[in-house]
């Protein structure tokens, strides 16, 4: 199964990036990832549904200790060439 998840963390800066704003790019850039899009309002990785549940937990742990007071997320799964 391959698993797509769009996610944001908040709160948002738009003069700098926050802290929990890094460590959410350095985690999902840093994980055995297939697609990564990092962008300043969302961010979109695409995966095996085993890379991308340790990427997300990863992430959650991560981002929650580095100062966000919200992640939000949207999990799902796409066929091969990546159509949810």
């Amino acid at each position: 199964m391959r698993l797509k998840v769009e996610f944001t963390t908040e709160p948002f800066d738009l003069d700098h990036a926050p802290a929990h704003a890094l460590v959410a790019r350095e985690v999902v850039q840093a994980a055995d990832l297939e697609k990564v899009d990092v962008g300043p309002f969302g961010n979109t990785v695409e995966g095996s549904a085993e890379q991308v549940l340790a990427a997300v937990g990863d992430l959650l742990q991560r981002t929650l200790t580095a100062g966000a007071t919200r992640v939000s997320l949207q999990v799902s799964v796409v066929d091969e060439e990546g159509e949810a």
